[in-house]
C-alpha cells in the first residue's frame, strides 16, 4: 500500500473562551462587594462606561431615547438594533457570544478582582480653618485584607509563563474550598478544558508548592505530607503515620508503633510534629475585617400563598454606556488606531452591561427554583428542609451544575424565616427508617441539638440513644454520623456533658 498525502475537510464546533466569555463567568461567582470594585476598575478604563445615579435615572433614559444607539433590550436580542460599524466590530473581536454561555458553562480560570489599594482620608473637621492632617483616622488607611484566591492568582502569575498551564491552574484554584483543599475533580478539569491529564496533574504538582505549605491538598493526609515535605520530615515513618489517621483518631498507639516501626518515644515526637501543623492552611486568609452581609435575593410572601422572589436593587449595580459620548468623540477619531480603541471601549461597555443583566437573571432564575424547591422550610422551618443537589436545580432550569455552583457562591438570600447563604439550602440525604421521603442533614441535625438541650442531668443521652431516638421518628442514621454532626456543632460528647451537669448541681449545693 503506497503512501500518499492528501487534503481532508472537517468541520467542527467549538466554544473558544475569550477574554470577554471569561468575564461573563467571573462575573457570576462574586458577591456584591467585589463586584462593585471591578466595575469601578472597568470604569476607571473605559470612558464610555458610567454609574447611574438614582437620581439621575430620569435623565439617563430620556438621554438613551435620543441616542441614535439604543440601549440593550431587556428581553430578546441583546443587539438587535446596535449600528452596522458596532456589529461589525464586534463579529470581528469576538469568537463567541453570551448565549453559548450559560446553558453549558464550560468553566472558568483566574478570577477577577485585584486588591484595592490603600485610601487615604482626611476628616472634614468643623468648618474653616480645619487642616487637612487634622482628625485622621489611622484605620481609614487599611488596605483591604486579600483574600485565598488573590493570593493564589499572585503564585500562579509567577509560577506559569505557558498560557495554557495558566489556565489549568486557575481552574484548580477556582476548586479550592476555604480551607485550602482542593475539592474540584482533575478528570473533569482536563475534559471541560481539553487538556491531557497529564498536563493538568504536573500543574497541580506545582500548585502544591505554593505557599503556605499544605494547599491544593485533595484530603487531610495530603495536606500534612505537603507540609512535612517542605519540612524535610516525610521519612517513611512519618508517611506510614500520615498514611493511618483513622488509627490516631482511634489512638490505637500500639498498632501505630508497629505500623511505624518505632518506639514509643519516637512515636511521641512524630505525635507532636502533627499536631504543629496546620490542618486549614486556607483559612489564614479568613481574618481581617469582613463585609457586611447584603442579600442579594428577596423572598415575600404573595397574597395567594406563593412566595415572591426579588433580586436586591441594592445589589445590582447601575452601568450604563454613554453612546452619545462615543458618537461625538468617534467622529474625530484621527487615525486607525483611535478607530480599535472606541471600537473595543464600546464593545467591551456593551459586553459588560448584558453580562450584568445575564448575572441578575441567572441568580434571580436559580434563586426561584431553590424557593420553589424549599417550600416547606419556608412556611414550617428547619425541619422541613428537604435533601437537595446542584444537578437538581440546574435540570430543573436548564442549566450547566457549574453554573448553578458559581451562582450560589457567596451569594445571601432574605427570606421570613432570616437571611440565608444560598449553598445553605443545598444538603445531603438521610434515608429514612421506614421507607418514605428522605431527611435533610441540616433537619436532622436541628433534630440532634433539639434532644441534647431537651435532656436532663439525671439522663444525659449518649450518641447510641441519640440514635435510637431518631430511628423511632423515621431517620435511618448510624451512630457515627450523629457523632461527626454533634461535633460539627460543638457539642460534647455524653461523657464530658454528665460531668458538666454534675458540676453544676454541685456548685449550685
Amino acid at each position: 500500500m503506497a503512501l500518499a498525502a492528501k487534503l481532508q475537510l472537517r468541520q467542527s464546533q467549538s466554544l473558544v473562551m475569550t477574554p470577554q466569555l471569561m468575564q461573563s463567568i467571573r462575573l457570576l461567582q462574586l458577591t456584591h462587594v467585589e463586584l462593585e470594585r471591578f466595575i469601578d476598575d472597568e470604569i476607571e478604563r473605559n470612558p464610555l462606561l458610567e454609574r447611574a445615579e438614582p437620581q439621575d435615572d430620569a435623565a439617563s433614559d430620556q438621554a438613551q431615547k435620543n441616542d441614535a444607539a439604543p440601549e440593550p433590550a431587556a428581553d430578546g436580542d441583546w443587539f438587535e438594533a446596535e449600528t452596522q460599524w458596532s456589529a461589525e466590530a464586534i463579529s470581528e473581536k469576538l469568537d463567541s457570544s453570551l448565549e453559548n454561555l450559560f446553558p453549558d458553562d464550560p468553566g472558568t480560570s483566574e478570577r477577577l478582582g485585584p486588591d484595592l489599594t490603600a485610601q487615604w482620608k482626611s476628616a472634614s473637621g468643623n468648618g474653616a480653618g480645619a487642616s487637612s492632617s487634622e482628625g485622621f483616622d489611622v484605620g481609614d488607611m487599611a488596605a483591604t485584607a486579600i483574600t485565598l484566591r488573590e493570593h493564589v492568582g499572585e503564585q500562579i502569575a509567577l509560577a506559569f509563563a505557558d498560557p495554557a498551564a495558566r489556565l489549568i491552574a486557575g481552574e484548580l484554584a477556582d476548586g479550592l474550598d476555604e480551607a485550602g483543599y482542593l475539592r474540584a475533580d482533575t478528570a473533569e478539569i482536563a475534559a471541560r478544558l481539553g487538556a491531557n491529564a497529564t498536563a493538568v496533574a504536573k500543574v497541580l504538582g506545582v500548585c502544591q508548592t505554593f505557599e503556605p505549605a499544605g494547599l491544593f491538598a485533595r484530603d487531610l493526609a495530603e495536606c500534612l505530607s505537603l507540609q512535612l515535605a517542605v519540612r524535610d520530615r516525610l521519612d517513611p515513618a512519618m508517611e506510614a503515620l500520615v498514611a493511618n489517621l483513622e488509627l490516631l483518631a482511634r489512638r490505637d498507639f500500639q498498632t501505630l508503633k508497629r505500623i511505624c516501626g518505632v518506639d514509643e518515644e519516637d512515636l511521641l515526637d512524630m505525635l507532636a510534629e502533627i499536631r504543629a501543623l496546620d490542618p486549614r492552611p486556607g483559612t489564614a486568609f479568613l481574618g481581617g475585617a469582613s463585609d457586611a452581609i447584603v442579600a442579594d435575593v428577596e423572598v415575600r410572601a404573595a397574597n395567594d400563598g406563593s412566595w415572591t422572589v426579588e433580586l436586591n436593587a441594592e445589589t445590582l449595580p447601575r452601568v450604563l454606556v454613554d453612546h452619545i459620548y462615543f458618537a461625538r468623540v468617534s467622529g474625530h477619531a484621527k487615525n486607525q488606531t483611535e478607530k480599535d480603541f472606541l471600537a473595543e471601549c464600546l464593545q467591551n461597555a456593551n459586553w459588560l452591561t448584558r453580562s450584568l443583566d445575564q448575572r441578575a437573571k441567572t441568580i434571580l432564575k436559580v434563586a426561584s427554583e431553590i424557593v420553589r424547591q424549599q417550600d416547606a422550610f419556608l412556611v414550617h422551618g428547619v425541619r422541613q428542609l428537604k435533601p437537595l443537589n446542584l444537578r437538581t436545580v440546574a435540570d430543573a432550569i436548564g442549566m450547566h451544575e457549574s453554573t448553578v455552583s458559581r451562582v450560589t457562591a457567596n451569594k445571601y438570600m432574605l427570606t421570613p424565616r432570616g437571611v440565608f447563604e444560598l449553598r445553605y439550602f443545598f444538603t445531603a440525604s438521610i434515608a429514612s427508617a421506614g421507607g418514605g421521603d428522605a431527611h435533610s442533614s441540616e433537619a436532622v441535625r436541628d433534630r440532634i441539638k433539639q434532644l441534647i438541650d431537651e435532656e436532663k442531668s439525671v439522663d444525659v443521652l449518649s450518641d447510641d440513644a441519640i440514635v435510637d431516638m431518631l430511628r423511632e421518628s423515621g431517620v435511618d442514621i448510624a451512630r457515627r454520623t450523629v457523632a461527626k454532626y454533634r461535633e460539627g456543632m460543638n457539642i460534647p460528647s455524653s461523657v464530658q456533658r454528665r460531668r458538666e451537669k454534675r458540676a453544676m448541681a454541685s456548685v449550685g449545693r
